[in-house]
């Protein structure tokens, strides 16, 4: 078995290491991290020019259709410059989750804006300082409309749309979309272990929603999607320099086991 990386991949591995070496050295991410933006939002438009966005989402939805192994590619240098952008969130997980579990219709609405890095999207889960489980969710959907806090949430006061696992009503747990720019929806700014990546708390009362994938099987979704992103998480950690500040670590935690706010 071989589980080198092929001739074309080493290429896309060259080609992310020259462009963040001179996009997102570490005096450039130093001062974004210590400035007032969220995350690097010229650095993120150039690597949606260069297709990274698009990496794994089909050529019918604007995408590569690659797969996802030039994604970890991806992710190990990512973890290696510390990037400040919201990929992870957006990428190997509401990306993943649509293209894992949206209908037709939904990958046709949000792939190509995903692909293209005009729509920025988040993963809700957390529920503040407590695991999550599906007998303990808080967040909840009545009558087609979504009421409750996730906090903290990466990117969450960045993103465009976001993924949010809720109590369906139904005594199980769904996922659903919600557009975090309509009403309904209250943003909050929360600091967190995690300079790299902002979070924030997401407010909903009575914010309309549709649904993902199938009804009552959230927690299945959502644990498999953890599986898939933890792979990725991992190359980030590869990638991660020995003497720099955790990246991906707190990402994934902030998911399952949240930080507790400061």
């Amino acid at each position: 078995m071989n589980f080198e990386f092929s001739e074309e991949q080493h290429l896309l591995r060259q080609q992310a290491q020259t462009f963040l070496r001179d996009k997102a050295s570490p005096a450039h991410v130093r001062a974004i991290l210590d400035g007032e933006e969220s995350f690097d939002q010229a650095l993120w438009r150039d690597m949606a020019e260069l297709g990274w966005t698009a990496t794994t989402i089909p050529e019918t939805f604007g995408g590569l259709g690659l797969s996802h192994l030039e994604l970890c590619v991806l992710a190990e240098e990512l973890g290696r410059s510390l990037a400040p952008t919201p990929f992870s969130s957006s990428v190997y997980l509401a990306t993943e989750a649509l293209l894992l579990y949206g209908n037709k219709t939904q990958q046709q609405r949000y792939l190509p804006a995903l692909a293209s890095g005009e729509l920025i999207a988040c993963y809700a889960v957390a529920e503040g300082p407590k695991p999550v489980t599906p007998a303990n969710l808080a967040t909840r959907v009545h009558h087609g409309a979504l009421s409750g806090a996730k906090v903290p949430v990466a990117d969450g006061d960045v993103a465009d749309m976001a993924i949010v696992l809720a109590h369906d009503g139904s005594g199980h747990a769904s996922l659903f979309i919600s557009d975090l720019r309509g009403d309904g929806v209250t943003r909050t700014r929360v600091e967190t272990l995690d300079p790299a990546r902002s979070h924030a708390e997401l407010t909903f009362e009575q914010a309309p929603i549709e649904r993902l994938g199938d009804d009552g099987q959230g927690w299945r979704h959502n644990e498999a999607l953890f599986d898939r992103a933890a792979v990725l998480f991992a190359f980030e950690q590869v990638g991660l320099p020995s003497n720099g500040p955790s990246r991906g670590t707190c990402s994934m935690a902030s998911l399952r086991h949240p930080p507790k706010r400061s």
